[in-house]
C-alpha cells in the first residue's frame, strides 16, 4: 500500500449537495478498491491563476489515501469519464510527506515555523 494526495478541481457551477456527492463518490470509489482514506479536505471556490474551460474559478478538494498501486490507473479512468472535474493531480507521498501531513493536521509544529522570541 502506498499513500497518494489527490488534488481535484471541480467546476464552479456544482451546487453544495454535488459537491458533496461528487466527494463521496470518490472516497467510496477508493474504499472499494481496496484503499483506505486517510484524510478529506475541501478548500471550497477559488480563483483560478488562468482559466480552465473559460472559467476563472474552481472548487478545490484535497484527498489523502492509501492504496495499491495498480488502483491509480482505474482512478484515473473515472476521473477522466467525469464532466465535472476540470483539472486533478495525484501525487505519491513519501514518508516524510505523509509525516508532515499529519503533524499539520494535528496542529502540531512542522519545522516551518520562524521561532518567537520574547
Amino acid at each position: 500500500m502506498n499513500n497518494y494526495e489527490l488534488m481535484v478541481i471541480f467546476t464552479p457551477v456544482l451546487s453544495e449537495e454535488d459537491f458533496k456527492a461528487a466527494q463521496k463518490k470518490y472516497t467510496d470509489f477508493v474504499t472499494e478498491n481496496g484503499g483506505s482514506i486517510v484524510h478529506s479536505k475541501p478548500w471550497g471556490l477559488k480563483s483560478l491563476a488562468y482559466p480552465i474551460q473559460k472559467k476563472t474559478t474552481g472548487i478545490y478538494w484535497v484527498l489523502e489515501y492509501s492504496a495499491p498501486s495498480s488502483f491509480n490507473e482505474k482512478l484515473q479512468i473515472q476521473i477522466l469519464r467525469d464532466e465535472q472535474i476540470m483539472r486533478h493531480m495525484a501525487t505519491r507521498l513519501d514518508k516524510y510527506a505523509v509525516e508532515y501531513n499529519s503533524r499539520k493536521r494535528n496542529g502540531e509544529p512542522t519545522g516551518n515555523q520562524k521561532s518567537v522570541e520574547a
